[in-house]
Parts: C-alpha cells; sequence; structure tokens
C-alpha cells in the first residue's frame, strides 16, 4: 500500500518523520471492458473532437476552463512554482475523545 502523505510531527525540538495511509480500502467488484466478439479488453482511447483523431500522450496538457471554451494551460513547472500554504509539518492542536468524531470520517481519513 502507498502512503498517501509523508512528513513529520514536531513537539518543539522533537520531530518524528510519520507516513500517512488510507484507514480502509475499499473491496469493490471492478469489471473490465470486453469486445463481446472475442473476449479481449477495449482500450480507451483519447480523441480529438475538433481535429478527429486520437491524440497521443504527449500531446495532451492540463488546461483550466476560466470561461466557456476558453483555457489556460497550466504546466508542470507551473505547478512547481506554486506556493504551497501547507507544509510537510503536521501541528497537533487538540485531542478528542473517539465519541466526539461521526463515524461517517471513519470510512476514510
Amino acid at each position: 500500500m502507498r502512503s498517501m502523505w509523508k512528513g513529520s510531527i514536531s513537539f518543539g525540538l522533537v520531530t518524528i518523520p510519520i507516513k500517512l495511509y488510507a484507514a480502509t480500502e475499499t473491496k469493490d467488484v471492478r469489471f473490465n471492458l470486453l469486445h463481446a466478439e472475442c473476449r479481449t479488453p477495449v482500450s480507451y482511447r483519447k480523441w480529438c473532437q475538433v481535429c478527429d483523431e486520437e491524440v497521443a500522450g504527449e500531446e495532451i496538457v492540463k488546461g483550466y476552463e476560466y470561461e466557456k471554451g476558453r483555457y489556460v494551460i497550466m504546466t508542470d513547472e507551473d505547478f512547481e512554482a506554486m506556493p504551497v500554504a501547507a507544509g510537510h509539518t503536521l501541528d497537533i492542536v487538540d485531542f478528542v475523545r473517539l465519541e466526539q468524531i461521526d463515524p461517517i470520517y471513519f470510512e476514510k481519513t
């Protein structure tokens, strides 16, 4: 299982490295899409509706639609340059009793 987050918990001058994992795992039944005739998996195609052709993975970029049909293109460098408010440190502010936590939050952390 892969960790969801890596970082540390600090108590004054003491720092404890930690990894967070999901508290539960979903064990849903998942089906593959198959071609009925030959029983082989159907592939996922990335298709451009304007050019009417399949698009290769290296030709795909991320864009944010700020107005209907108009996008701002974001690169990996743009995401790396963004200031991140949260660091890799958890600050413990308070503790609560188990009874104070709604059980609905036990499905996933």
